[in-house]
């Protein structure tokens, strides 16, 4: 299932989701285009890597940063065209109407909250891990998480691939969104210890939908 759009319009603009996408399209344009040598370098310096973590060490090369806040950089790395999209879609659909429920400055605090929590899950689950983490997924996964909570008879476009059958259907944002996270949980636990994983950091999403679930019940404006 890949959700298109939602059917959910928001009363307001959301800036701050607008600003948060094109943020993460210029630093992936910058580290793909404008970096002599490449981005990989990068990634090591400003990824988010679990051993510096738990051995309070920063590991060659060093990071630009300090390393706690490594955490943050690497919400705003990509490791590819697909990553890139893929997580820009998810924020485009759910993004926006978070923001207009909660406002644009809370919104923005909610997102960087729930990236933050997402990473501490991904460092606890791999703390001998060497191999930096990147992307945006871990904090859009926590707007999913409060989208979830909000709005979850919302009708979502999704197209839908079963064998040689592909069509657009509607489909209520739980369905969606439950979808989703079983797989992400199904997946963190089949590769849980193991050496020759998929390279995805399956326990941030998890980690980053949980902390969205429980945030947006604290932080949400109460409506009369």
């Amino acid at each position: 299932m890949i959700p298109l759009r939602d059917e959910n319009p928001s009363r307001s603009v959301p800036f701050v989701n607008i600003a948060l996408i094109l943020a993460n399209i210029s630093v992936f344009i910058y580290q793909s285009f404008l970096i002599p040598g490449g981005a990989e370098p990068l990634f090591f310096r400003l990824g988010c890597i679990p051993y510096e973590f738990s051995h309070f060490v920063d590991i060659h090369p060093p990071a630009l940063v300090p390393v706690p806040l490594t955490i943050l950089t690497a919400m705003f790395m990509h490791g590819g065209w697909i990553h890139l999209l893929s997580n820009m879609l998810y924020l485009w659909i759910f993004g926006d109407n978070i923001e207009d429920r909660l406002g644009h400055l809370r919104y923005l605090s909610f997102y960087v909250l729930c990236g933050l929590i997402a990473s501490l899950f991904h460092i606890f689950t791999n703390l001998n891990s060497q191999v930096p983490s990147l992307g945006a997924s871990g904090a859009i996964a926590g707007v999913m998480g409060a989208y979830m909570v909000l709005f979850p008879k919302a009708r979502i476009r999704t197209l839908l691939i079963l064998v040689v059958f592909i069509q657009v259907v509607r489909i209520p944002a739980i369905i969606v969104l439950g979808y989703w996270i079983l797989i992400q949980v199904l997946s963190g636990f089949a590769e849980f210890g193991s050496r020759t994983g998929s390279g995805i950091a399956w326990f941030a999403h998890i980690g980053g939908f949980v902390a969205g679930f429980v945030l947006i019940t604290i932080m949400r404006k109460r409506r009369r």
